[in-house]
């Protein structure tokens, strides 16, 4: 696939997403009460910095994908809801802040965090050394990579290893650690006499599940809570295998002072049960962690 071809099918996709993409009924959007009952911790909350405090907001750049459980829009097109919009209501409750968000694209937000656009970054973000070079994180659950094919293609069984998708074409989101994993590798296959395989980078989640099931690429690189939960609602999709967990975290520029407030704020809330009341609402509970780490070493 050409570069010109693969911008005009990210063009059209997008469009055809934009008119036509199927919300989720209000029937099947969790309604679960998880936020109301959490109140502020004055000890935690005066771990904050002191202008934070005096402020009460906290600068958010977050990542929609479109695709529950992690965040999405509703049917307004306007409201964002999800596990991690949960997830950071209730922090900043605790906290006594005021979450000020600003819907950015997933490559767009970790560059941004380092130039001080915002203070905290969200958008399912894995926890990787690369990152860990210029990103602090604060970790909320476990989650990780994984794969996912048309119901009616048989090529791929579970992917065990990288080699089993030589000379397929492979659709990722931009940014992201499936797309770093995978360029990272990508000699592996010419290595063992194979033919490589293709990385197809898209911004919109919604995008790359119509791509695939118009065969325009072959299988689907994402996060492992994200695929389980398209296969379980969309029509011809199957969710092949967990490839690699990984810790998923709020993202913060290197060295910020809010990430000893929000780790003692996600352990709050593991502690006195919210926690587990959100990852019930948004059917994540496989991804809980026991306790939140601020910049943890990779998973391997």
């Amino acid at each position: 696939m050409t570069t010109r071809t693969l911008l005009m099918l990210t063009a059209l996709l997008t469009l055809v997403v934009s008119c036509n993409a199927p919300q989720a009924s209000p029937g099947t959007q969790p309604t679960t009460d998880v936020l109301s009952t959490v109140q502020k911790d004055d000890a935690i909350a005066a771990l904050l910095p002191e202008a934070t405090r005096r402020a009460g907001v906290v600068k958010f750049g977050s990542s929609v994908g479109g695709q529950p459980p992690s965040s999405y829009y509703a049917e307004d097109n306007k409201t964002v809801l999800g596990q991690d919009i949960d997830i950071a209501e209730a922090v900043a409750k605790v906290l006594g802040v005021r979450v000020e968000r600003e819907v950015a694209s997933f490559e767009a937000i970790l560059p941004a965090l380092t130039s001080g656009k915002y203070e905290v970054g969200t958008g399912n973000f894995g926890v990787t050394e690369a990152r860990l070079k210029t990103i602090d994180f604060v970790t909320y659950i476990n989650d990780g990579q994984g794969f996912a094919v048309r119901k009616d293609d048989t090529r791929l069984p579970e992917v065990a290893s990288l080699q089993q998708l030589c000379g397929l074409k492979i659709a990722v989101g931009a940014g992201t650690t499936f797309e770093a994993t995978l360029e990272r590798e990508k000699p592996t296959c010419p290595a063992a006499g194979k033919p490589p395989y293709e990385v197809l980078t898209f911004s919109e989640n919604a995008a790359i599940f119509l791509g695939l099931q118009q065969r325009h690429f072959d299988v689907i690189m994402s996060t492992i809570n994200g695929l389980r939960h398209a296969a379980a609602n969309q029509p011809n999709l199957k969710f092949l295998n967990e490839f690699k967990r990984l810790d998923v975290g709020f993202a913060f520029q290197k060295g910020s002072a809010l990430t000893p407030a929000f780790q003692a704020a996600v352990n709050k809330l593991i502690k006195d049960g919210t926690y587990q009341r959100i990852l019930e609402k948004w059917g994540t509970t496989a991804s809980a962690i026991p306790e939140s780490q601020i910049s943890p070493p990779e998973h391997r």
